[in-house]
C-alpha cells in the first residue's frame, strides 16, 4: 500500500477528523492522488480497529538519532571509535527496518 494513504490517514487523525472513506478520498484528491477504492476501504477498515494514539505512543522512534557523546581524541583509539560508530549505525538501521516492517502489518 502506498505510504500516501497512511499519511493521509495520519493527517486526518492529527486534524481530529474522522478517518472514513470519504475524508480519506478528499485528502488524497487534494494531494493530487487518484484514490484506489480498494485501498481506501482496506485502510479505513484496518484503522477502525486500531487506537492510533496508543500506536503512536508505543511505536519505536524513527528519526534523527541523538548525537553520541564524543570521547576526547587522546582517550579513544581511532580504530575503536570507528568500530563503535559502525556498530551504532548498523543498530539504528536494524531498528528502522523493524519499525518500517511493523507499519505495514495492518495493510498486508
Amino acid at each position: 500500500m502506498s505510504v500516501a494513504y497512511v499519511h493521509a490517514a495520519l493527517l486526518l487523525h492529527f486534524a481530529k477528523q474522522p478517518i472514513n472513506e470519504e475524508n480519506l478520498r478528499k485528502v488524497l484528491e487534494a494531494a493530487g492522488i487518484t484514490p484506489d477504492e480498494a485501498r481506501v476501504k482496506v485502510l479505513t477498515a484496518a484503522l477502525s480497529e486500531i487506537n492510533i494514539e496508543e500506536a503512536i505512543k508505543t511505536a519505536p522512534a524513527i528519526g534523527v538519532p541523538a548525537a553520541a557523546p564524543v570521547a576526547p581524541a587522546a582517550e579513544a583509539k581511532p580504530a575503536e571509535a570507528e568500530k563503535k560508530k559502525e556498530e551504532k549505525k548498523e543498530e539504528e538501521e536494524k531498528k528502522e527496518e523493524e519499525a518500517l516492517a511493523g507499519l505495514g502489518a495492518p495493510f498486508g
